[in-house]
């Protein structure tokens, strides 16, 4: 049930929005009817050709589902600093905003390993160089500036077989911009808002001497929106291109971040209940006792060569290296590590045709390696570290993966898709520390063989069906090894890997005639030894993670983009997700439970946004988010005083963007407001026995810039 300021906001909202869309359509009827180069351009996200899949593909002819996030969405970010702003039209995936900063967990369709520093289990490349480690965790994003990304391909469900333990969940492949045909080009835009907000960008591109590129600076700050929880970035990233795209072509790239975030950790309902207009901005008192805090400094360097060989072979090749430095201050103890990643793929691909099929053949190995040096000092409090250490042990982990891919063109409007992957992925452990005399050095591996089959259909120009079967593969990582509830120190080797296999139907397509897009999934994923986390009492401030219970999941996803008339764009995002344990066992209580809903899975998702270019330089926007409730812990018992499970939240949206020019100089000038009516929600929660499970999300927050392009 909406509350009556909600209702009010909505009747305001349509009024907005039925009188935006009359005076526009109002507009355009003395104009002559677009014509079919302009629908096209309007309705073309069947048409374009996707890399996610490891190969070059029309996206009505890729038989999984799949989600362009285009440049014109990617324009009209708020604050363009986190994944949870780009992600708003992708169904199927939901981004949890830790601290209304860049720190976030993201899952699709409910798969994505909740640790303390990232996830794990989706894939997550940037222009060809992939940002997971050898066991597939992915770190924050910090390193992304999504003002200069240029598309977001995201492919949802268990594609192991594509890129290995990684992609369990599915594939986020990010595609940053080009530098400009001119010589030099200036880009920048600031924006700042509520909270102590603002971030500034500058951009140098263009091409020169045959190399074309670009080079971006980026400085990000905010005090968040409750007590201990601020933040900062500087990013810098250089992308330099040597030759022509589809020949011989090769990218370098160049990046550094140095990312700073304080942890104001989840509150518990009783200790704001009786004023929670003020109270709920409080840090949990842990977070003030010891500092709590992340820091990520890091340096990447990589290469990516497309060369075209003899008979049509292709050659695609990407070498990279990461060095972080990381420094976090929990209850416990005070952990220092230092990363070293470095790491390879070689992929050859070829085409023919026999008997009127067309064949389209590649295969590759991928190669990735990490050295972590670890220690931990105690947390006397404040952040201050004692003399004693609780770890010094060094980690190396490798992984390998051998992969075949064989797609089939039967006709022009028929086809399938084989792959097949071989993963070995071995973890050791050197123990430095040998408390009383004891060494708790040890090694684990994992293997394992997934595959992935696919059917498209396109029985008509604009319209298609796809069909695939799937498989996942998720070995313990880092952190899942390492919070060892046995030992301080060494691994946790009881740990097993979680499997999962998946079904998915699809249908998407075009039309002209109404300017409409339209894409539909629905999908069976069932999981074995998925993840959980837990605590012990007697090591109650540290997290721990074990082989909880297997899953069925099944939900349908709709992405619907309508554009009635010229100057109007009307889009809905909308998933509908039924994920529950077969049997679940909860590891601090030891009690096993039956048939309940996963924590932290609402089973709807909707958004909805509206555009419209009400004279050619002013562009007015509203959206409205709704979001169901979820369960906090796997029990699904809700309590008396509210705790087990949150309330439904509906937010509001506005922006408004002037284009103008001076000097010949192009500006825009933009407004956005989110939540503007003041709705009390929270963002996130993660099961905690001591039930400090629940995130405050901000109330309305407004932030204003500018961007030009010189």
């Amino acid at each position: 049930m909406f509350n009556k300021k909600c209702s009010k906001g909505f009747i305001v909202f349509f009024i907005i929005f039925f009188f935006g869309l009359f005076s526009v359509f109002a507009e355009q009827t003395e104009k002559a009817k677009k014509s079919d180069s302009e629908k096209k351009k309007e309705t073309e996200n069947f048409e374009v050709v996707v890399t996610a899949p490891r190969m070059e593909i029309p996206l009505k002819e890729n038989p999984a589902a799949t989600t362009v996030v285009s440049q014109s969405v990617l324009e009209n970010l708020p604050r363009s600093i986190a994944l949870d702003e780009v992600m708003k039209l992708v169904p199927g995936v939901r981004v949890d905003n830790q601290a209304d900063g860049e720190r976030v967990h993201f899952y699709i369709r409910g798969q994505g390993i909740l640790t303390e520093r990232g996830t794990r289990g989706i894939k997550v490349l940037v222009d060809g160089i992939p940002l997971n480690d050898p066991t597939g965790f992915v770190s924050d994003l910090y390193d992304i500036d999504w003002a200069t990304v240029k598309k977001i391909e995201v492919l949802r469900g268990p594609a192991a077989a594509l890129y290995g333990s990684g992609s369990s969940g599915g594939v986020i492949n990010i595609i940053t911009r080009d530098g400009s045909d001119l010589p030099v080009s200036v880009r920048g835009f600031f924006v700042g808002g509520s909270y102590g907000f603002y971030k500034a960008l500058t951009e140098a591109n263009g091409t020169f001497g045959g190399v074309n590129y670009r080079i971006t600076g980026s400085m990000t700050s905010g005090d968040g929106y409750r007590d201990h929880s601020a933040y900062s970035g500087k990013n810098f990233y250089g992308k330099f291109n040597i030759g022509e795209s589809g020949k011989n072509r090769a990218t370098i790239i160049l990046s550094a971040t140095d990312f700073f975030n304080e942890n104001p950790e989840g509150l518990n309902l009783a200790w704001f209940s009786p004023d929670p207009d003020n109270l709920r901005k409080l840090a949990n008192p842990d977070a003030y006792t010891f500092n709590e805090y992340q820091r990520t400094q890091r340096l990447t360097g990589g290469f990516h060569a497309e060369l075209a060989l003899f008979s049509g072979l292709k050659l695609d090749a990407t070498a990279y290296f990461r060095h972080t430095k990381y420094k976090e201050a929990v209850p416990s103890s005070v952990i220092h590590r230092t990363y070293k990643t470095p790491g390879m793929t070689l992929q050859l691909s070829s085409s023919f045709d026999f008997a009127g099929v067309k064949n389209s053949l590649s295969s590759g190995i991928d190669f990735a390696y990490q050295n972590l040096d670890e220690f931990k000092h105690p947390n006397l409090g404040a952040a201050v570290e004692g003399n004693e250490l609780q770890s010094n042990q060094k980690i190396e982990q490798s992984g390998l993966g051998l992969f075949f891919i064989d797609r089939v063109e039967l006709s022009k409007e028929l086809g399938f898709s084989f792959t097949m992957r071989y993963d070995r992925i071995k973890n050791s452990l050197t123990d430095n520390l040998k408390i009383d005399g004891i060494d708790l050095s040890d090694s684990v591996e994992f293997e394992k063989l997934t595959g992935r089959v696919g059917v498209y259909w396109n029985p008509f120009e604009k319209t298609g069906f796809y069909a695939n079967w799937g498989s996942g593969f998720l070995p313990p990582g880092t952190e899942e090894l390492i919070n060892n509830p046995y030992n301080y120190g060494g691994y946790n080797t009881l740990l097993k890997s979680a499997t999962s296999s998946g079904i998915e139907f699809g249908m998407r397509g075009v039309s002209e005639d109404f300017n409409l897009n339209y894409d539909f999934a629905v999908f069976y994923l069932k999981t074995d030894n998925d993840f959980g986390r837990y605590r012990i009492k007697t090591r109650p401030l540290e997290t721990f993670y074990g082989n909880v219970g297997s899953t069925n999941r099944y939900g349908l996803e709709t992405l619907l983009g309508w554009f009635p008339v010229e100057g109007v764009a009307l889009r809905l995002s909308y998933t509908y997700s039924h994920f529950k344990y077969d049997e679940v066992k909860t590891m601090d209580s030891g009690m096993t439970y039956k048939d309940t809903f996963l924590p932290n899975s609402p089973e709807h998702q909707l958004y909805f946004d509206s555009e419209f270019n009400l004279i050619s330089d002013l562009t007015f926007g509203a959206s409205v988010e709704h979001v169901s409730s979820w369960f906090i812990d796997a029990t699904n018992r809700v309590f008396p005083d509210g705790y087990g499970k949150t309330s439904p939240y509906t937010l509001m949206n506005v922006r408004l963007i002037y284009k103008f020019d001076v000097d010949d100089t192009p500006f825009e000038f933009f407004i956005f407001g989110r939540n503007i009516f003041n709705a009390k929600y929270y963002g996130f929660t993660e099961p905690d026995p001591d039930g400090n499970s629940y995130q405050p999300a901000p109330t309305s927050e407004w932030s204003l810039g500018f961007r030009f392009v010189k």
